[in-house]
């Protein structure tokens, strides 16, 4: 129930970041409601496989510059997690388009936000 919880509270996290952020868009076949919520669902679940496979590698390999920035280098490991997504949903009909660097920048820090305030509302297990 919780990872169910967890994938809804992302999934809102990329709606209000591919909203609020210029070069972030939503795509999909058609231009329906519905259309729409399967590609935040389908881009949700591949952005949080990819959060879960690649970013602790790529956090474990940067961290000396995540120690050096103070951890302001996490906010790019978030962009290039977002840009990663974008760039595996762009081979498929249900694309999350990420235009440029600092897009993915903006939208990682709201990705992180939402994650958060949202995060703190519902209770973990542990």
């Amino acid at each position: 129930m919780t990872l169910l919880l967890r994938l809804l509270i992302t999934g809102v996290a990329i709606w209000l970041a591919a909203s609020w952020v210029d070069g972030i868009e939503i795509i999909s076949p058609e231009d329906t409601t519905t259309s729409k919520l399967i590609v935040i669902a389908v881009v949700t679940v591949i952005f949080t496989i990819v959060n879960a496979l690649v970013k602790p590698l790529v956090k474990l390999l940067s961290l000396p510059l995540v120690v050096l920035t103070l951890g302001l280098f996490l906010l790019v490991i978030n962009a290039l997690m977002l840009w990663l997504t974008s760039k595996i949903t762009e081979t498929t009909d249900y694309q999350l388009h990420v235009n440029g660097f600092w897009a993915a920048v903006w939208g990682g820090i709201i990705i992180s936000i939402v994650n958060w305030v949202l995060g703190v509302l519902v209770p973990d297990n542990d």
